[in-house]
């Protein structure tokens, strides 16, 4: 499969439900590289790198998310991959 760059949004109640942190312990657990950062108008913003089929996995992971998050939309879009990232990293 090929290296893919995924840029995701995800809208809902996503905030202050530990969706961050699993989001990384999910993407370190499938090999993914990039970040994930809250945003102050209450979403959820990532960039990931990897396999596409494996980041597939962990965007279908992001339509649920952790226990109390709700989801209302997850937005993507794909791209060509950087190499930037060496780990998965919760940004501030």
């Amino acid at each position: 499969m090929a290296h893919k760059r995924a840029h995701i949004l995800v809208e809902g109640r996503v905030q202050g439900v530990y969706y961050r942190s699993s989001m990384k312990q999910e993407a370190e657990s499938l090999g993914l590289k990039g970040w994930v950062r809250n945003l102050v108008s209450g979403e959820v913003e990532a960039v990931i790198e990897g396999e596409e089929g494996v980041i597939q996995a962990l965007i279908d992971w992001c339509r649920q998310g952790p226990p109390h998050a709700a989801v209302d939309t997850v937005t993507v879009e794909w791209g060509a991959p950087t190499g930037e990232f060496d780990t998965f990293f919760i940004r501030r």
